[in-house]
């Protein structure tokens, strides 16, 4: 099992890396190439997410992108370092999804931009990646994707 790990500092402009990296190695795994495409899109969306929930919630930790390499599966697993919390100014936009309700979603205040732009991303995601699971805990939140591989087949 082959894993490439990548930390980025909170920055929109670090994202674009995160795509372009998490597309070399989805196709060296072996994901069929019509596919790289949402690959690229899923990775990119699920680490605006994080970069955004790391910059609303003043958290200086770097982002986690996890890629790795199985049999006949390839995953990735965008990480963040915001803390869990239901409801109140610490709330995980877009986290209705891992059955965590959104900030606003009760009636409190809450940046609805920040809800809009979460929920979308999960939405996007949900709509490009048939194997995705989110899941938020007190250390942070976590979004896992996977696709389906086929073997290179090597030339002699």
């Amino acid at each position: 099992m082959a894993t490439v790990e990548l930390r980025f500092s909170a920055l929109p402009e670090h994202v674009r890396t995160a795509r372009l990296v998490a597309a070399a190695v989805a196709r060296r795994a072996g994901v069929d190439e019509a596919v790289l495409d949402e690959v690229r899109l899923a990775v990119g969306e699920a680490c605006t997410r994080a970069v955004g929930l790391h910059r609303s919630n003043g958290v200086d930790m770097p982002v986690r992108v996890v890629l790795t390499e199985e049999e006949k599966k390839f995953s990735i697993e965008v990480g963040d370092e915001v803390p869990e919390t239901p409801s109140g100014p610490g709330a995980r936009a877009g986290d209705e999804a891992s059955g965590h309700p959104a900030p606003g979603a009760s009636g409190e205040s809450g940046s609805e931009e920040g809800e809009d732009e979460g929920t979308m991303g999960l939405a996007v995601i949900s709509g490009l990646v048939d194997d995705v699971e989110v899941v938020s805990g007190p250390g942070g939140g976590v979004i896992r994707m996977s696709w389906p591989t086929t073997p290179t087949v090597e030339l002699p």
